[in-house]
């Protein structure tokens, strides 16, 4: 299972969990391009089933969690990748709403999520789970504050689903992703000409990385490769917190 598959780094986790053996349950809001990445999977011969949703409600990422065992048989792995932003600023200058927009998408988001994809790998025998949090789950990165605490939280999230569930074969693990060229990336640069040497400033590589950069880390954890990798975050992020 897959969340916020319709583009970027979801979408790029599709394709390539897809190339690796897997079926894949994709899930985001935007129905039209989630069918498009569906479309393509399967054109190329693999398994994939769409099924739309808004991860901030429980009750669809339950519809989606048993569209996966229904049509599959089991849930062994989710990499729940959806999350959103709002423009910085002071925080004594953001509203009510900035704040609530970013937690329940990133913060509940997830905390939808594995509440029902562990109840389904419980039922059989585990699996492992990936969220994509941020450098700005570890640092203050100048976004704006509700964005670095909801990631610090998906972290906190994190470490407590893997320390409850690690000892019944669940393994639970995030991501703490730097600048990453997707299609909001790509439009922030359009927009702002030059900005993205703000970006460049902050990682040794001095580059973007490729939305399937992201997915194969997120592949290598939700693979027995990293059996004995639980409650850990892992950067991807060009050498930005190495410095």
């Amino acid at each position: 299972m897959i969340t916020g598959a319709s583009s970027g780094i979801g979408a790029a986790a599709a394709r390539l969990f897809v190339e690796h053996g897997a079926a894949v349950v994709v899930t985001a809001r935007r129905h039209e391009q989630l069918a498009s990445v569906v479309k393509e999977i399967e054109v190329r011969g693999g398994r994939a089933l769409a099924v739309p949703g808004d991860i901030r409600r429980g009750e669809d990422v339950e519809r989606v969690v048993d569209a996966a065992v229904e049509r599959f048989g089991r849930l062994d792995a989710a990499f729940n990748n959806a999350g959103q932003a709002v423009p910085g600023g002071d925080l004594h200058e953001m509203s009510d709403d900035d704040y609530d927009t970013v937690m329940d998408v990133n913060v509940r988001g997830v905390w939808n999520c594995m509440r029902h994809q562990i109840r389904a790998m419980l039922d059989t025998g585990g699996g492992a789970i990936v969220n994509t949090a941020s450098v700005a789950g570890l640092i203050a990165t100048g976004v704006g504050a509700p964005y670095v605490a909801a990631k610090h939280a998906v972290i906190g999230l994190t470490k407590a689903a893997a320390a409850q569930y690690g000892d019944r074969g669940i393994r639970v693990n995030a991501l703490a992703v730097g600048s990453t060229l997707t299609e909001m990336m790509e439009s922030v640069v359009e927009q702002m000409p030059g900005v993205e040497q703000t970006f460049f400033a902050r990682a040794v590589q001095k580059r973007f990385a490729a939305p399937v950069e992201v997915a194969q880390a997120a592949l290598w954890l939700c693979a027995d490769a990293s059996s004995f990798v639980t409650g850990a975050t892992i950067p991807v992020d060009g050498g930005t917190l190495a410095v």
